[in-house]
């Protein structure tokens, strides 16, 4: 089985290692929103105390007022009993009044003394025309000085002492023996005078408790044991997943292997004829990778371009339902640019549902198959044209025997009535005109039958130096009247310069009658004007014979094509004759080729070795 990437083994982790940060993210928030929660009840605590000692230093500062309009009474004369600004300190937080001399002595005293819990002094400015102006020593309550300069709601909440420089506790809204120590509970102190003797202290009773963090907790709590139990299951699910992974790429490599391993070309399309895969083998057929064919739709680029509606037409069939069971032939077009012959079945292409999701088409590629068969009968053909062409050859042969005969007799008797007349006396230019034409076309017909005899007649090439011109000159004094006939101009661009080549001279007549009596029958194709041109060169050590016409051409035959033996372009032709001048010009050393002329048709031409 296959490893697994150690990246994809640990994924299942992933959601854990988030939840954790989640986690640690959700706890740093809560601490922090904690301590932003005890930052402002610090600072409202402060901001209290700073209101409540501002609060007290004003009655305080009320007292110093009382006690100053006081020594003013007592300096205008007013007795102290009956000063109105005692009565009101009393009515307030005063508990008692001494009022000394200069040497501290007491002069007077209202109410009787009590418990001194506080002092302040206050020196007095007495008038001119007194020698000593005293001194007034007020004694007040601090706790009711709390009651009256704290508000209620205060001290519901906070806890209110008055502390002194040593710690001690001066008074407390509880009025409580002893000092409430803050502990952990937040408080603050404040100054009320500057020197800093009297200080006052405010501690929280309730904290803001912590409400949120409890929940988080346990929300937290809850949430690690459900991720860490889903990653556990995404684990598990992952390890399946990789598992059944390998297996499918295991079952995918053996199916691959099988299908490239295929010695028949496989293609799967889906309903609307796109291809989705193909293996090897197509892949050679076509000439194409499987990077261009798949996910390639209808025209496909390997339909042939001649026949695209036909197979536009048969693959809408066959992705209807249509396709014949016993298959169907097609020609296709590689990618090289040749042509090849398949045999496609198709078959419906299931998923694992058994719903059909397309075609599975089995490619057979039978071009050589179909080359065997057209070369077999092609050799049976031949067989039958070989035996035919025996038999016409010794029925030609047999003839040009025959005719040989008569035709000396017919050239002996015209010899004979020319040289009677002669000797008689008959002078008529008509008559002798006659006979003497008549005479010209029996000595032809015999050359034409001694050529075919020889032709025919299993020999060795009679090779002597010979120059090409003159034969050239031969071959188309032959064909002359026919070209006059047919209004073929033929023109010979012959170079007077040609060596001497080594060759049979009525075999290399025969060849170029051949060339110019095919370029001749080409030409009757098109309306005059029909031409014929003839060249002869020297080219890098051969003795070149172009016969050019401004026919059709070649019509995209090769010259493989044209030379194979039987086979004809004419309806009545055997096929022979290019074979055997191709025949004739290798048994020279030569080469007979074929191409497109300059003039717009065809061009034959062979070359004879000079050496």
């Amino acid at each position: 089985m296959p490893k697994a990437p150690d990246w994809r083994r640990w994924t299942w982790s992933l959601p854990l290692l988030l939840a954790l940060l989640f986690v640690a993210a959700v706890l740093a928030w809560a601490r922090a929103d904690r301590a932003a929660e005890r930052e402002a009840e610090q600072q409202t605590l402060i901001a209290d105390s700073l209101s409540t000692a501002a609060q007290l230093r004003v009655r305080l500062d009320e007292e110093h007022r009382l006690l100053r309009e006081l020594a003013a009474q007592l300096a205008g004369g007013q007795a102290l009993d009956e000063a109105p600004a005692l009565r009101q300190g009393l009515a307030g937080s005063w508990q008692s009044l001494v009022w000394l001399d200069a040497q501290l002595r007491e002069r007077a005293q209202q109410p009787p003394p009590g418990l001194q819990r506080r002092e302040l002094s206050q020196s007095l400015f007495l008038n001119e025309d007194l020698a000593d102006g005293g001194r007034l020593v007020l004694r007040y309550d601090p706790a009711r000085l709390l009651a009256a300069g704290v508000p209620w709601w205060l001290s519901r909440r906070y806890d209110v002492q008055l502390i002194d420089h040593e710690d001690q506790l001066v008074a407390s809204l509880l009025r409580a023996p002893v000092r409430v120590v803050s502990g952990d509970l937040p408080s603050h102190r404040v100054p009320l005078d500057e020197a800093g003797s009297l200080l006052l202290e405010l501690t929280l009773r309730e904290p803001m408790r912590d409400g949120l963090l409890p929940l988080v907790l346990a929300l937290i709590a809850g949430f690690l044991p459900l991720a860490a139990w889903a990653s556990w299951l995404l684990r598990r699910q992952l390890r399946r997943l990789i598992a059944a992974e390998a297996r499918w790429r295991g079952e995918a490599a053996w199916r691959a292997a099988i299908e490239d391993s295929a010695l028949v070309g496989l293609r799967a399309r889906d309903a609307e004829g796109l291809l989705l895969s193909v293996n090897r083998t197509f892949c050679e057929m076509v000439g194409r990778s499987a990077a261009e064919l798949v996910g390639h739709a209808p025209p496909m680029p390997y339909w042939h371009p001649d026949g695209l509606n036909e197979a536009m037409q048969r693959s809408r069939r066959n992705l209807q339902g249509g396709a014949p069971r016993e298959g169907y032939e097609t020609r296709w077009r590689h990618a090289s640019g040749r042509d090849i012959d398949v045999l496609v079945f198709e078959t419906p292409l299931v998923d694992a549902q058994g719903q059909q999701i397309g075609w599975l088409g089995t490619v057979l590629d039978i071009t050589e198959r179909k080359r065997l068969a057209e070369s077999e009968a092609r050799q049976v053909e031949a067989q039958a044209q070989a035996a035919r062409l025996t038999m016409l050859g010794e029925i030609a042969s047999t003839l040009a025997h025959e005719l040989n005969q008569p035709l000396s007799a017919i050239a002996s008797w015209n010899a004979g009535v020319i040289n009677s007349l002669q000797r008689l006396g008959v002078d008529d230019a008509q008559v002798h005109g006659a006979l003497q034409r008549l005479g010209e076309q029996a000595a032809q017909a015999g050359r034409v039958v001694k050529r075919i005899r020889q032709f025919l007649t299993k020999r060795e090439p009679q090779l002597e130096p010979l120059r090409l011109n003159p034969v050239i000159e031969a071959a188309a004094r032959v064909l002359s009247k026919e070209f006059a006939q047919r209004e073929v101009q033929l023109e010979l661009r012959l170079d007077a310069t040609l060596p001497e080549v080594v060759a049979d001279a009525v075999l290399i007549e025969q060849v170029l009658i051949n060339l110019l009596r095919n370029a001749g029958d080409a030409l009757l194709e098109r309306a005059p004007p029909r031409r014929i041109q003839v060249h002869s060169r020297v080219a890098g050590g051969f003795l070149v014979v172009e016969v050019c016409d401004n026919g059709p051409g070649l019509g995209g035959r090769s010259s493989e094509q044209l030379f194979s033996p039987f086979y004809s372009t004419k309806r009545e032709g055997m096929g022979m004759g290019l074979a055997i001048c191709r025949s004739i010009i290798e048994a020279h050393h030569g080469v007979l080729d074929a191409g497109p002329a300059q003039l717009g048709g065809a061009r034959f031409a062979f070359s004879l070795p000079l050496s």
